[in-house]
């Protein structure tokens, strides 16, 4: 009993200074205030474009994706060959490495050498999902900054607009992510944004029989003919919500059901009876879909991290610190 009890006390002390996982209030004698202070930097970036809000999202999902959640996607490379350089990285919008970069300068001036660049895109990917009206929940922190950023690293790590059902399920099972999970983290487009040509296929060459995807609504793809016409300018975007863009919700799923899905691996979720269910209960249950999206961003942000003496705190979030 006595080896016991002292085993839970180790396990407990490791735990507390992060040694091989994460815990909550990482920094409650470090930098307690560290969470405030993020909150406070993404609210001012969010008052001055909501772009804000879908760029840090996707800035996170992207970082944990390649090489796990270590803050990689943030490295500048004069030579244009880090992580951020690749071409699937290339459409990450600048206001989530903004956001991140004002973030750790201000955690900086109060913390500084304490909080990693990881742990702060965690936090604000947290912080523009409740400022946009989605659930509130506690993140996990004690991640450390990782010291590789390679372009040639991310191809076929990202899932594609084209994928189907057992493409998705696949990529995110590597990440030990489910289905279930996939589909949650799927509900994020209800805020983000696409240029036209990751959907242009479906309105205009899905087949040598229908150039238009039978699956898309019809009222939908005159929405998206009009806004989307071919030789479009490529800098154009339109919202993957058409009904609640700038709110954190189950539309989404409402609108998958309607044929008003923007990418095929967003259609699929609903066209295919495997994954069929989850979305109908999503879009009928606002909390199931709330309780199922902070458990998925829960279980990503575990992915790969670097704790306890592996990788670095980075000083500057876009460069290693030799």
């Amino acid at each position: 009993m006595i080896w016991k009890g002292f085993c839970s006390f180790i396990v407990l002390i490791l735990a507390t200074r992060g040694e091989g996982q994460l815990v909550e209030n990482f920094y409650g004698s470090t930098c307690p205030n560290v969470e405030a202070i993020v909150r406070q930097v993404v609210a001012t970036k969010l008052s001055q474009t909501f772009v804000t809000v879908p760029a840090t999202l996707r800035l996170f999902f992207h970082d944990c994706f390649v090489e796990g959640c270590d803050a990689s996607v943030l490295i500048a490379s004069p030579n244009n060959d880090a992580e951020k350089d690749a071409p699937d990285n290339l459409s990450l919008a600048g206001d989530g490495f903004d956001t991140v970069i004002k973030a750790k300068q201000a955690v900086e001036a109060q913390c500084p050498g304490v909080v990693s660049c990881a742990d702060i895109l965690t936090i604000a990917a947290r912080d523009v999902v409740v400022l946009a009206g989605g659930f509130p929940f506690v993140v996990e922190l004690g991640r450390r900054d990782g010291l590789v950023s390679q372009a040639s690293r991310v191809a076929g790590n990202l899932p594609e607009p084209n994928f189907d059902l057992n493409s998705l399920n696949a990529m995110f099972a590597k990440h030990n992510l489910s289905q279930l999970d996939m589909i949650a983290l799927s509900g994020a487009h209800t805020i983000g944004f696409s240029h036209c040509n990751r959907f242009a296929n479906r309105i205009y060459s899905f087949s040598s029989s229908s150039p238009v995807d039978p699956t898309l609504d019809s009222n939908y793809t005159q929405q998206l003919l009009l806004s989307c016409p071919q030789n479009v300018d490529p800098s154009i975007a339109i919202n993957m919500d058409p009904v609640t863009p700038q709110t954190f919700d189950n539309t989404y799923f409402q609108n998958l059901v309607r044929g008003k899905g923007l990418f095929t691996s967003d259609q699929v979720l609903f066209t295919d009876p495997d994954s069929q269910p989850t979305v109908n209960d999503f879009a009928r249950n606002p909390s199931v879909f709330n309780g199922a999206f902070v458990t998925a961003m829960r279980k990503l942000g575990r992915v790969d991290v670097k704790t306890g003496n592996q990788g670095e705190i980075r000083l500057d979030c876009t460069r290693f610190n030799s």
